[in-house]
């Protein structure tokens, strides 16, 4: 959950900062699918992180 959650909020970042700075719709593709990825993997690894302490 911590990973959809992650990449959602990814998407939402990258979209409002393509339009933030006058993106087009490419832009605001390449901004979400970026942040995603980012977001994405701070949320793997927080999930490993969480599940190793919680053993």
């Amino acid at each position: 959950m911590i990973v959809i959650s992650a990449i959602v909020i990814g998407v939402i970042w990258g979209v409002m900062s393509a339009r933030r700075r006058g993106g087009n719709a490419k832009d605001l593709a390449q901004y979400a699918a970026a942040h995603a990825i980012a977001f994405g993997l701070v949320g793997v690894i927080v999930t490993l992180i969480v599940h190793r302490l919680a053993l």
